[in-house]
């Protein structure tokens, strides 16, 4: 056995309100590595219903790694959501039309990037995720955080804005973490290694 079907939607038998993402994903703009999986209260399509203001005339992405936890009412607020901050109105007056419509003619809301979230990253029940960040791999977000700025890998965040709480390891275990990228190894390996992913010795991993 090499662990569950990376391909099957609810990888858990009789339980159908946690999934393997990629599996329910239908949006084109939101790329999910295998064995990520959501977990909500009452139904895992809430996910797509969460990535808030994503627009396809945006063109903006939001691209999650593998191995990641994400809890019930996460939210994503992607750039369809912003406003003009360094004009005299932050109003959309173009969007309404009826001689408005040349409101924005030679001008263009603010565009932060994609919002990419690393491997192997905890996200708490009802964090927010703002449009253009980093979140690095192995990081954990709080219950309740909100994520306004890059998180670096292995640090834990919380409140909000979040702030850093602490790193997960030492900068050297934090290092060879990096390197290794146990997400990629084929999952015969990763077989072979669960019992030392769940440790806490990097000098166990077999390579």
């Amino acid at each position: 056995m090499t662990g569950p079907d990376k391909d099957t939607k609810f990888p858990l038998e009789n339980y159908n309100r946690l999934c393997f993402l990629k599996n329910i994903v239908k949006n084109p703009n939101i790329i999910i590595g295998d064995y990520t999986y959501y977990d909500d209260f009452e139904n895992v399509e809430n996910f797509e219903k969460n990535v808030k203001y994503h627009f396809d005339f945006v063109d903006d992405k939001l691209i999650i790694g593998k191995f990641c936890m994400i809890a019930s009412d996460v939210k994503f607020i992607m750039n369809g959501a912003n406003h003009l901050t360094d004009a005299l109105s932050a109003y959309p007056f173009a969007i309404f039309g009826n001689g408005w419509e040349n409101a924005m003619e030679g001008k263009s809301y603010p565009k932060k990037g994609n919002i990419n979230i690393g491997n192997d990253v905890w996200i708490g029940y009802n964090a927010t995720i703002m449009a253009g960040v980093t979140i690095g791999d192995g990081a954990i977000i709080a219950t309740n955080s909100t994520v306004v700025k890059d998180v670096e890998p292995y640090s834990i965040v919380g409140g909000n804005p979040a702030k850093e709480i602490k790193k997960r390891f030492s900068k050297e275990v934090i290092s060879k973490l990096l390197e290794l990228q146990w997400w990629n190894w084929d999952i015969e390996k990763i077989t072979k290694n669960i019992q030392n992913l769940t440790g806490d010795k990097i000098e166990n991993i077999i390579e």
